[in-house]
């Protein structure tokens, strides 16, 4: 019986989005933070992806079959039109066969910020756009208190079709997904790279702790087929946000330190 309930309540922990221990006492977290001088924030460096060493970041499989057919897909296209056509006409992500739509991106292509979440959920396969349910609404909220809104950003995902049943994408699954997203990176080249969720994160940084411990941090993504790294910074998920609004101030810290980074880009 005993191992019964806690096992109910790592279920509910789970769904409640909380993915880690993070200390073993309980956190006030309305209270006030103490002040403190405010100092540059250090500038973190990513671990390569999968696509720039040998072997695989720890939350993704990549090898043989569907995703080194991804990885020839994707290389080929030489433009961002071409990268969107070739994911349509992929195949080799078993969650395409039950999904309604393929949800590719939102926003525009040539913006200074590129979003990655996880995957889409079931009013975007509906409406064929990423972040359009509530989670999507308050993503809209969040980038209108920087001066964005979707003319001014590219959204996309770590998966292009949504999970039967709103599942959590598995490793097998990414891995096929993630060459397209990293040959999105290389043609888009934005100025700052947002990854929404703690799986676009770990697999994107090829790190793996979890968002909480990722986020409020920059990191310096090089990817296959960049020149340079781009600057790189994990968010809270809008709909881990919606489950836990007291969070919200750490993701406000997030986006001002988003914003702060476009207006010293700008400046240089």
């Amino acid at each position: 019986m005993q191992r019964t309930v806690e096992a109910a309540w790592l279920a509910w922990y789970a769904a409640m989005g909380v993915d880690e221990p993070i200390g073993e006492a309980p956190v006030d977290r309305f209270a006030a933070p103490p002040a403190k001088t405010m100092a540059p924030e250090p500038i973190e460096a990513a671990q390569p992806t999968a696509a720039a060493r040998t072997g695989a970041p720890p939350i993704v499989a990549r090898g043989a079959g569907a995703a080194s057919d991804a990885v020839t897909a994707a290389e080929a296209c030489a433009t961002f039109e071409d990268l969107v056509a070739a994911i349509k006409e992929f195949e080799g992500c078993p969650p395409r066969r039950t999904a309604t739509s393929t949800v590719v991106h939102d926003g525009n292509p040539r913006a200074p910020v590129m979003l990655i979440g996880e995957a889409p959920g079931a009013e975007e396969d509906r409406r064929g756009l990423p972040f359009v349910g509530p989670a999507g609404q308050l993503l809209d909220r969040m980038l209108a208190a920087i001066g964005l809104d979707r003319a001014g950003v590219l959204i996309t995902n770590s998966i292009f079709w949504r999970p039967p049943g709103n599942r959590t994408p598995t490793p097998e699954e990414i891995g096929q997904c993630l060459p397209f997203v990293e040959r999105a990176i290389a043609l888009v080249r934005p100025r700052v790279l947002v990854f929404v969720g703690g799986i676009a994160a770990k697999t994107l940084l090829g790190r793996p702790e979890g968002i909480t411990r990722l986020r409020g941090h920059w990191y310096r993504y090089q990817g296959h087929g960049l020149e340079a790294p781009i600057d790189a910074i994990a968010l809270f998920h809008p709909a881990y946000l919606l489950r836990q609004p007291a969070q919200k101030r750490e993701a406000w810290r997030d986006l001002l330190a988003i914003r702060a980074r476009l207006d010293a880009n700008v400046s240089d």
